[in-house]
């Protein structure tokens, strides 16, 4: 079975299964199998049953206290029953499973295996799996994966499916070199595979994941790294000097410029007019003002007779950003033509922006991947600028970039990276930090709470409306998914809309809506039009409205710190005071520990480094941050250290072999290619 192979050869997969999978982004053998798991239901030794934690999922061993009890409310059918160890006692429950009445004998013992709640001051747990002792044993310490679903879609299917794949694919070889792999330590590639989907135990899936994570990183720096050797020290074709208009527009701003915002601009401006193309990536916090930068450049590119595009990853975005320059450049009475193009854009108005673009008539571009399409054709594109970059991924800013004779590469990013681990992700740019607030900014006030807090927080959600604001709510998850207990985006949006007043409209918005339907609803936010919006963490990146003043994430637990970071940032951004409330699904202590880093500081680079610290090598799933680079497994933050490893390999690979020719390279280039191929462009690769 060969990767490329659609995942219709396989057993038990008909068309509507088949729809569910690519639901998931899964068509062929290959994305089956580098799906990784989300987490691993982890079979431990039963505990005490006087020292169970609420909010932990654990095992109890222990009689059956009395008589199964049976009560029916009309809608289901509630089984309760009672478990007795030497350390207490503790009460379960199920729904609709009637025959448990005549499973659970009256002083049998068994082991009890499910979340415990606290009610009323005793604990509980409900619906938990039923083993006998002797079955459990067998259990004991084994990992099941637990897979990202989609409605209809269970993980009994997709781990029956996955046995069925790593059963009869064919041995892949192995593309690292053995001296490599050992000095590494790392595992052969066909056991990795196995082991991150169906481990022996954690310690071999351990073994398991490094590889992999290893080959990510690995393979994106080598793709950096030959980029980096065909473009470095590319000559500067644009005869760019200073101008008088980016002086004017600095000092009639409506506020002064931050002294890291003045030392950016000065880094920037000294690129643009010196002798080697400029390639910057600027990295600030949320609203440490790095879009008047971008303008700035792109300014000085129009003033010395060039083109410069900025191209975002949303269309909301894009048309902000569009409104933002035409006001900057009216109020400073310069006349630049500036266009926005976007795939929204229909009929004789793109082909007039096409015709503008070409002639070189519009001198400023603003727009969404449209931008670089091929149809557009640049008069004489000096400057390029991409907003959260990691958006895009390093194919789209190369393709952009090569629309004109090689342009200045500036790379925007509020995501907070450590300067170590930005040199090595971003090792064909210099980098600049923004690292200041201006000081009109009212720091953001934040609450760490568990689901008891949830009224109060509806009602403050409702006197914030009431006088004009608007507000947020995060979501883990679109939909219900099988096994995860977490808040998703629908069922919120309908039992929100049904406890808020009938004035008060609430909307969803998620990453599988139509880029249509998205962008309405983010323009009705903007409007005003919806008070509350439901959403998954897609708002990150997200349009700027400086009204919403409250955001409310639920199961706060589930995400990085730096990914909470991000999202707070979208409010705090006008003149009222805003609020972000950290919701805990799960009321665990060191949870809670964690989340409280976030009301003590707003200081995303102390964050980053704060959760990085604090997260063991135990901690490798369900806690992820902002999805970086779009990496399978890896997370930049958890796994820092095989980050570093990787590129070292890198720099060592290319040192000897700058293209990876060498015969014992082939097959490791083979790979890098196709990898290569899905995620960047790689001139002579």
């Amino acid at each position: 079975m060969k990767d490329a192979e659609s995942i219709r050869t396989l057993k038990g997969i008909g068309e509507k299964t088949e729809k569910l999978f690519q639901k998931l982004g899964i068509e062929t053998v290959g994305d089956l199998l580098r799906y990784y798991p989300r987490d691993y239901e982890e079979y431990r030794k039963p505990e005490e049953i006087g020292k169970l934690v609420p909010g932990k999922k654990a095992a109890v061993a222990g009689q059956m206290a009395g008589k199964t009890g049976v009560r029916n409310t009309g809608r289901m059918t509630v089984i309760t029953a009672k478990v007795r160890n030497e350390s207490g006692e503790l009460d379960l429950i199920w729904y609709n499973m009637p025959f448990l009445r005549n499973t659970l004998l009256p002083g049998g013992y068994y082991v009890f295996r499910g979340t415990v709640t606290e009610k009323k001051g005793k604990m509980l747990m409900e619906h938990p799996e039923i083993f006998t002792p002797a079955r459990y044993e067998e259990m004991l310490h084994t990992l099941i994966p637990v897979y990202g679903l989609t409605k209809g879609l269970t993980n009994k299917a997709v781990i029956k499916v996955m046995h069925q794949v790593l059963e009869e694919s064919e041995i892949r070889r192995e593309y690292l070199p053995e001296e490599f792999r050992n000095y590494y330590h790392l595992a052969e590639y066909n056991y990795a595979v196995s082991q991150i989907h169906f481990p022996e135990n954690r310690e071999s899936m351990l073994i398991g994941r490094r590889r992999l994570v290893f080959d990510e990183f690995l393979f994106f720096v080598l793709a950096v790294g030959i980029m980096k050797e065909k473009t470095k020290d590319t000559v500067n074709h644009f005869s760019i000097k200073p101008v008088w208009e980016t002086e004017t527009v600095i000092e009639n701003l409506p506020y002064p410029l931050t002294n890291a915002q003045k030392r950016v601009w000065s880094e920037m401006e000294k690129d643009m007019t010196g002798h080697t193309l400029m390639s910057r990536l600027v990295q600030g916090d949320v609203g440490s003002g790095k879009t008047i930068l971008a303008f700035l450049a792109m300014i000085l590119a129009a003033a010395n007779g060039y083109q410069a595009a900025l191209m975002v990853p949303t269309e909301v975005l894009a048309a902000q950003h569009f409104e933002s320059l035409k006001k900057l450049l009216h109020e400073q009475h310069l006349d630049y033509e500036t266009v926005l193009l976007t795939g929204s854009v229909k009929g004789k108005e793109k082909r007039e922006i096409y015709e503008k673009i070409q002639s070189g008539q519009a001198k400023l571009v603003i727009g969404t991947h449209a931008l670089i399409q091929e149809k557009v054709v640049y008069d004489n594109l000096a400057l390029v600028v991409t907003d959260e970059q990691h958006r895009f991924g390093v194919n789209q800013r190369e393709n952009l970039s090569k629309k004109g004779e090689r342009p200045h590469v500036l790379v925007m990013s509020a995501t907070p990276i450590p300067r170590t681990l930005a040199i090595i992700l971003y090792g064909d740019l210099d980098i600049s930090v923004v690292d200041e607030l201006p000081a009109k900014r009212l720091p953001i006030k934040n609450c760490v709470v568990d689901v008891s807090y949830r009224p109060r927080a509806y009602s403050f959600m409702e006197k914030q409306i009431r006088q004009g604001r608007q507000v947020y709510v995060i979501c883990p998850m679109v939909e219900e998914s099988e096994g995860l207990d977490a808040e998703n985006v629908l069922d919120y949006t309908k039992r929100l809309s049904q406890i808020m007043p009938e004035d008060m409209k609430v909307a969803a918005l998620h990453g599988r809506m139509k880029p249509a339907e998205k962008n309405r609803i983010m323009e009705e936010f903007a409007a005003n039009a919806i008070q509350i919006l439901v959403s998954t963490t897609v708002v990150e990146v997200g349009v700027n409205v400086p009204n919403a003043t409250v955001m409310m994430i639920e199961n706060a637990e589930r995400f990085g710190l730096a990914q909470l970071h991000q999202l707070r940032g979208r409010v705090g951004r006008g003149e009222h005071q805003s609020y972000c409330i950290f919701m805990q699904g799960q009321e665990v202590q060191e949870t809670k520990e964690r989340l409280k880093i976030l009301v003590k500081s707003n200081d995303g680079f102390k964050i980053a480094g704060e959760d990085l610290r604090l997260r063991g090598p135990g901690d490798l799933f369900g806690i992820r941050q902002s999805g970086l680079m779009e990496f399978a497994l890896a997370d930049i933050y958890q796994d820092a250290d095989i980050l570093k490893e990787a590129s070292e390999a890198a720099g060592s690979l290319l040192k000897l072999d700058p293209d990876l020719t060498l015969e014992q390279n082939q097959m490791l280039r083979e790979k890098l290619w196709a990898y290569a191929k899905e995620r960047m462009e790689l001139p002579g690769l």
